[in-house]
């Protein structure tokens, strides 16, 4: 890119719209102008929602003079989806193909109906990693006319997880231990771990407005007023006694605050689990805290005393230079919700590391058309040759076009033979082919007991309840009381090392047998079972046939314990469906 040249970027939050106007100077790049607008993110007025961003984007590019400019804007992380993708070593020129496959394989979309990029990552490994980004190509679309509208064009449109990543790398070049950049938004939380030239990204659909939802309920008042009692008055309650340290209604609203943010710290751990087992990224020794929620107040303790690590506010201008016009006094508190804005500028001056590019459909129209025209211009002076000489074609004579056809005869035969080979070196892909989807279906069955089990240990963190055993189960039922069998023989634990242990004819396992110990609490039971239930990425399934299965179902089995016979914890047993078949064989 070229130096001096402007660079506007735009951050579309459920909350806060914010742009900033970048230069790319020989010193680096430039905050030269910023500014941000709040809206209300009220689940029940969804409707009203994009009025009032068109209205606050037209007069953010008003204020900053970027009127009819082009900017590069990012997408929610709840909004894309993101992947990373692990594929043997190949050669440069084969990569493009299998991640082809890959994106086929693992985008929950046909491909034709989707938006999508990928990036190859440096990992340093031996295997090569790639970062997939996909959006459904209508939800790109509509957003990208609600842009239009404003009168802004699109210069590029990149995913606010790669944009935090791409701004984390360029202000923390130093990085040497694994870290945790959270960024925790109105509806959206962005998790961002990093380890030397490894990293791994999630999103979840928590955020400020989840807190803001849990004031307006235990209150009753409405979703506005909820959201200014936690800004004006909100606070995390900590251990140790805090709530005694404070007046009764700053403690009630307190505790309020602290219990809506139980589910977040749970998903970070059973993110660093993922990362961990997936990705080989070793657990975060420090986290970066971004991120409009981290304006509340106690909450990088409350994160401290959860996460047992050092928290501190994520500085996304540490090798950036901000220009004369921006306020710095008003910039001050809230440099750590720019990392989206720095990353998109560095996108748009080529300094980025990750180079995610979702093209909307009439930009793509638009860039097609600037690529054609100068072969365009060049095929209307082939066709005004070609009509000047038509005339002296059509003199030819008979014995020329015979002569002509004679040679052509030739140049024929002599292409035929080399062309026997590449029939026979196409059939040798394809069998190529072949074997690597072979290859893919093997790894994929290999890892996908063990994701599943990733996926569930996340919501059993609880203190009175021990899982025992994991046992995957087969031709689940569910007509009264749910049942299933087992996939293994019945003297499973003591079958010699090599003999069979799978029953036969056993190839797919369509449900999990959970086993374990509670502390007399089967309502915290309970409440992991509903909390399994609303997670986005459960590989459960609490409906079968068009029916749900009460929790009193999946619990098969719940005994309390028996303090006279020396029992302490009583057992438990859950079967639970798979959305998804899993390959056993």
């Amino acid at each position: 890119m070229a130096e001096n040249q402007s660079i506007t970027a735009l951050n579309i939050g459920s909350q806060r719209i914010s742009m900033g106007v970048f230069t790319h100077t020989k010193k680096g790049l430039v905050l030269k102008s910023y500014g941000a607008s709040s809206i209300l993110a009220d689940p029940s007025a969804e409707g009203a929602r994009v009025p009032q961003v068109q209205l606050a984007i037209t007069e953010l590019a008003k204020k900053l003079k970027a009127t009819n400019k082009k900017a590069a804007y990012a997408l929610s992380g709840q909004a894309v989806f993101v992947k990373f993708v692990k594929l043997p070593p190949l050669d440069a020129e084969d990569i493009g193909e299998i991640v082809q496959f890959e994106a086929q394989q693992n985008v929950p979309f046909p491909l034709d109906e989707v938006v999508w990029d990928w990036e190859k990552l440096d990992t340093g490994g031996i295997e090569t990693e790639v970062v997939l980004v996909a959006i459904k190509a209508d939800s790109l679309n509509d957003l990208n006319a609600v842009v239009q509208e404003t009168g802004l064009g699109t210069q590029l449109v990149d995913s606010a997880p790669m944009a935090l990543y791409n701004a984390l790398r360029f202000n923390y070049p130093d990085l040497s231990e694994s870290t945790l950049l959270l960024d925790v938004g109105a509806k959206t939380t962005n998790l961002i771990y990093a380890d030397g030239k490894k990293f791994f990204a999630r999103s979840v659909s928590i955020g400020g407005a989840n807190i803001t939802s849990a004031v307006a309920k235990e209150y009753d008042v409405s979703f506005a007023e909820a959201e200014n009692s936690k800004l004006t008055s909100g606070l995390v309650t900590l251990g140790g006694g805090h709530t005694r340290q404070l007046d009764e209604a700053s403690a009630t609203l307190g505790s309020v605050i602290r219990n809506s943010l139980t589910r977040l710290t749970a998903e970070i751990q059973r993110t660093a689990t993922l990362s961990r087992s997936q990705h080989g990224i070793n657990p975060p020794q420090k986290v970066l805290l971004a991120g409009g929620t981290a304006n509340l107040i106690c909450f990088k303790e409350f994160l401290e005393e959860k996460l047992q690590l050092p928290v501190e506010l994520f500085n996304p201008l540490r090798r950036i230079s901000v220009g004369k016009s921006v306020d710095l006094d008003a910039l001050a508190p809230e440099v750590h919700q720019l990392g989206e804005i720095v990353g998109l500028g560095l996108r748009g001056a080529d300094l980025a590391e990750v180079d995610i590019d979702l093209v909307p459909d009439a930009v793509q129209a638009q860039r097609d058309i600037t690529k054609k025209k100068p072969i365009l211009m060049a095929a209307s002076g082939l066709l005004l040759a070609g009509l000047a000489t038509w005339t002296g074609f059509q003199m030819k004579s008979s014995s020329d076009a015979q002569s002509y056809i004679e040679e052509l005869e030739g140049e024929l035969s002599e292409l035929q033979r080399p062309a026997k080979r590449i029939e026979t070196l196409l059939k040798k892909e394809d069998a190529a082919f072949g074997l690597i989807s072979s290859y893919h279906d093997a790894e994929k069955g290999r890892l996908s007991v063990i994701d599943t089990w990733n996926q569930l240990s996340g919501s059993f963190t609880s203190e009175n309840v021990w899982v025992t055993d994991y046992e995957l189960r087969t031709n689940f039922e569910f007509d009264g009381d749910i049942d299933s069998d087992a996939v293994t023989v019945e003297d499973f634990a003591g079958v010699e090392y090599g003999r069979k242990v799978l029953k036969d004819g056993v190839k797919m396992a369509d449900s999990v047998l959970i086993k374990g110990l509670h502390m007399n609490a089967k309502s915290e039971l309970i409440k992991i079972l509903n909390r399994m239930r609303e997670a986005e990425e459960t590989p459960l399934a609490f409906e079968w046939n068009q029916k749900e299965i009460p929790n009193d179902q999946i619990m098969i089995k719940s005994e309390s314990p028996d303090p006279s016979k020396g029992e302490y914890a009583g057992r438990f047993e859950l079967l639970i469906p798979l959305k998804e078949a899993v390959s056993i064989r």
